[in-house]
């Protein structure tokens, strides 16, 4: 299998999960109502969809504020390793020809 194939094949995954990830917060929704007495609406499926993404946003930015900072301090330290290493080769062929 190529990489192509694979890709089409992880996408679809992707998508199947998606949809039985948000037919399982429909039920979960519709049960909540129906234990409250009251009835399910497509907008209050949405209404609580928002909030829950709203909640989710947050703790996604926390996530990616971490990543972030710690790929950037080890990139940030390769770069100046590459740079020390370098400047290391640099003196050895100056050292190595004079």
């Amino acid at each position: 299998m190529d990489r192509t194939e694979n890709s089409l094949e992880n996408a679809a995954d992707t998508a199947k999960d998606k949809v039985n990830e948000y037919a399982a917060k429909a039920r979960n929704y519709i049960e909540e109502q129906k234990r409250k007495n009251e009835e399910p609406t497509r907008e209050g499926f949405f209404d609580n969809l928002k909030s829950n993404l709203a909640d989710a946003w947050e703790d996604t930015k926390d996530f990616a504020d971490k990543a972030w900072e710690s790929t950037k301090d080890t990139a940030n330290d390769a770069w100046e390793k590459t740079k020390d290493a370098a400047e290391d080769v640099k003196a050895e062929v100056r050292k190595a020809t004079n």
